[in-house]
């Protein structure tokens, strides 16, 4: 332990020199333009729909989901409640079979069947927390004012209707991250996309079409890990920090990126274990948190409530935000801003569910669909409520430059800046609240990324304490990168990491999904059979 916390403290000794000289962000932003460039350039390739250009990753996404929902019978809904209760905790007895019992599993006998149940390392709260801490960050702050300010009140609609379609999605690789997951010797789980990509097609007789799609989805998840899971956390965290302790220089965000580094790689150390007993008790009084500060401001402006709704759904269809290009144009900055907050369809959440222990797999695939619900239909629109109630003030022009940020009071904001300041109007001392809320949100996102990123990196370059150490340090450098970055640059990098993660996922749910109908009856039978 020892050891490698100076491994984290070498870290910071060049920063601090390298963030002395003037134009640190400057700098970043040009190492990293080129890169962001080219990757937004493929990613993001488009195709025409009613005289707009539509990256196919967005089509890819929502056709995926509507077509998950319907062939599943619409799961968002119909088996929300039994979500709820596998949360609870409701059906644990289903994963203590005891021998002897008459109960056949798969055509198995009763008394030979392996006891699933005792692999894993996590419980289903657990794995939930850790997923939803992945998800749940600067996404729902940051993001959600990027979105409005870029698409107006309506770009809210779009993201809800995303959210409760990805939520089908994530039921989907959810079930195939505990299907397929492999259990070390010492009881240590891998597992994700990387795996049910790997074992599922080789299943179909495509095993070379697998290793290929496995591996080029987790290079892009080590990517995303290091770009949105990490380095725009830590540039949000930064933003509200320095704005918070009146810091201007271009040190003061390396500085602060240090710091971070150092508290984050105090708890990735210890693996995912220690991850999930740290979400599991942040996240929940993060996310309480933070709604009751929403709920108060809402409660405080109750009248403009439905005044909000009503502009939501007016601006959907018929938006006013300049230079946003019409329905089409809302639709796609809503359903790009929530597929970037939830990540379904990215994959990344199978990697922390699938280290839970039970021996249905579809328990956990029903326990990830209520993140997209937590994360966008709630998180999401109680922060785009406050931002609209606060701008029927006048304060800032929906659509602004087209960058994102905005003039509010002669001063440009952006991102977190603007829920900030939207807070500000109603809560005393509320930037020291929304520091707090923003830092937290950064930080339980990060340590839950460190995660997927280090299982991607076991699984390209072996499972080994050098390759995790040496995995480790260039997480927490690009911490301190985000901190030091322009918002811009990092956002760019990290959307099309997180996109690019969708192609060779999607190839794994297409094969895959009949398999996850199979698993899904066979919970749901077996929950009929424990209640008769």
């Amino acid at each position: 332990m020892k050891k490698k916390l100076l491994s984290l403290l070498f870290l910071a000794v060049p920063m601090f020199t390298f963030a002395q000289e003037k134009g640190l962000d400057q700098k970043i932003d040009e190492a990293f333009k080129p890169v962001s460039d080219f990757f937004s350039n493929v990613i993001f390739f488009t195709v025409p729909i009613a005289g707009m250009d539509v990256p196919f990753v967005l089509i890819l996404l929502v056709g995926s989901a509507t077509f998950f929902t319907i062939y599943f019978k619409f799961p968002n809904i119909f088996h929300f409640k039994t979500a709820i209760n596998v949360v609870r905790g409701k059906y644990d007895e289903l994963d203590h079979h005891e021998a002897g019992s008459d109960l056949a599993i798969d055509g198995d006998i009763a008394d030979t069947i392996k006891d699933e149940s005792q692999e894993g390392e996590v419980t289903h709260f657990q794995a939930l927390a850790t997923a939803v801490s992945g998800t749940v960050g600067n996404g729902n702050i940051a993001g959600v004012a990027l979105a409005i300010a870029l698409g107006g009140p309506g770009a809210t609609f779009w993201m809800v209707i995303c959210g409760l379609l990805g939520m089908s999605t994530k039921f989907v690789e959810c079930t195939l991250g505990v299907q397929y997951r492999d259990v070390g010797e010492d009881g240590t789980v891998y597992g994700g996309p990387m795996y049910y990509i790997t074992k599922g097609l080789k299943e179909r007789g495509f095993e070379v079409f697998g290793k290929i799609a496995a591996v080029i989805f987790a290079i892009f998840c080590i990517g995303g890990s290091f770009g949105g899971g990490n380095a725009a956390q830590s540039n949000q965290a930064t933003v509200v920090l320095k704005e918070l302790l009146g810091l201007e220089s271009t040190a003061a965000g390396a500085i602060i990126g240090v710091v971070l580094a150092i508290l984050v790689g105090v708890i990735i150390i210890g693996g995912i274990k220690r991850i999930a007993s740290v979400t599991e008790k942040v996240v929940p009084f993060m996310a309480l948190l933070y709604l009751l500060a929403c709920f108060y401001i809402l409660g405080a402006n109750f009248s403009l409530v439905d005044d909000a709704f009503g502009l939501i759904f007016k601006e959907a269809f018929n938006p006013t935000a300049m230079g946003v290009g019409g329905v089409i144009g809302v639709l796609l900055v809503g359903f790009k801003r929530a597929a970037f907050s939830n990540e379904a369809g990215a994959g990344s959440a199978s990697i922390a569910h699938s280290a839970v222990r039970t021996k249905y797999s579809a328990s956990e695939g029903l326990v990830a669909l209520l993140e997209p619900f937590i994360d966008t239909v709630v998180i999401c629109t109680m922060t785009a409520l406050v931002i609209i109630i606060f701008n029927f003030g006048g304060h800032f022009e929906y659509g602004g430059d087209g960058t994102g940020a905005v003039m509010i009071g002669g001063e440009s904001f952006e991102g977190a800046g603007i829920t900030s300041k939207a807070f500000a109007q109603y809560i005393p001392y509320s930037n020291v609240f929304l520091t707090v809320a923003v830092v937290l949100f950064a930080v339980s996102t990060m340590i839950s990324w460190s995660y997927y990123g280090l299982q991607s990196w076991k699984f390209l370059f072996g499972r080994g304490k050098r390759a995790d150490l040496t995995y480790k340090l260039l997480f927490l450098l690009f911490v301190i990168i985000g901190a030091a970055a322009s918002m811009k640059s990092i956002w760019d990098f990290s959307d099309a990491m997180i996109f690019a993660m969708v192609f060779p996922n999607m190839i794994g749910l297409y094969f895959l999904f009949p398999v996850v109908k199979k698993q899904l009856n066979r919970y749901l039978d077996a929950i009929k059979s424990s209640k008769s």
